[in-house]
């Protein structure tokens, strides 16, 4: 799936084809209930937001790249793989570890787009709107 690049020929990062998209999904808040780690009993008997469940496995039925990445520690991985299985989330990875806090300024070599989870999962649609860039 993925489409080797070469630059002055040496190899560099792979890209995905134009189509696919990989997406990195939160948990806590996103896909289902917040559960803050210092409670981790609670993320056993989380529920799951059924238009977050619906659309994330629409976009894996279509063929583009899921991972949940989650503030959740490595020691809560077993619990939220079960749970992820028990309520139907289809995925290709799981990223523990994600810094805490919010405000996430992402800066990569790569196209990055940012959708802030406002309390509705749908389909994306386009809108315009101011971003921060590098100066040139």
């Amino acid at each position: 799936m993925l489409e080797e690049k070469i630059e002055d020929g040496k190899r560099v990062s792979p890209k995905l084809p134009e189509h696919i998209k990989n997406y990195l999904i939160d948990i806590d808040g996103t896909v289902g209930d917040d559960i803050p780690n210092e409670e981790p009993e609670r993320m056993v008997t989380a529920e799951a937001y059924p238009d977050a469940l619906k659309i994330c496995n629409k976009w894996y039925d279509e063929g583009h790249i899921i991972t949940y990445f989650t503030s959740r520690t490595e020691a809560q991985r077993e619990v939220t793989e079960v749970w992820l299985k028990e309520k139907g989330f289809k995925y290709h990875n799981l990223l523990m570890g994600k810094p805490r806090g919010g405000n996430y300024h992402w800066i990569d070599n790569h196209i990055v787009r940012a959708t802030r989870f406002e309390g509705k999962f749908t389909d994306l649609v386009e809108v315009d709107s101011k971003i921060q860039v590098f100066e040139k």
